[in-house]
């Protein structure tokens, strides 16, 4: 059987854009394969807003709109490509040999830019907050 891994980066966004991934594939690394893939096509801006808009529409999808988090989606788009993702010369498999931190855990690397008071802010969850530890990499 096919996984999210096996698929193209196209047939794979267009499974995601489309809700055809299977529930079990709305995971941290796929939705950072959305975000790398935004970030190889589009401006940086365009590829916040794209991936922020499909993991939303994703969740809601599933029944669970309460699983995504614009400020932590936008914070680790933000340091993707501060770390390279926009880098048309590595695979994402690359890309993430290249900067592991971002397949951990994702609160732990926005930590030091954000103060748990400020992610937990129920506005944080709708739109996007500016840090209030350190200012995101531009």
């Amino acid at each position: 059987m096919e996984t999210a891994r096996d698929l193209t980066d196209d047939a794979f966004l267009e499974a995601f854009l489309s809700c055809r991934l299977p529930p079990a594939a709305f995971n941290h690394r796929n939705h950072l394969r959305v975000a790398w893939i935004h970030l190889q096509r589009f401006p940086l801006d365009q590829a916040i807003e794209r991936t922020c808009a499909g993991i939303a529409q994703y969740a809601t999808h599933l029944g669970a709109p309460g699983r995504y988090h614009r400020t932590i989606t936008e914070a680790l788009v933000r340091l993707m490509a501060h770390a390279g993702a926009s880098d048309s010369l590595h695979t994402f498999d690359e890309f993430l040999a290249h900067a592991p931190a971002f397949s951990g855990d994702c609160r732990a690397l926005v930590a030091a830019y954000y103060s748990p008071a400020k992610l937990n802010r129920p506005e944080a969850r709708l739109f996007f907050l500016s840090p209030d530890r350190l200012p995101l990499p531009s």
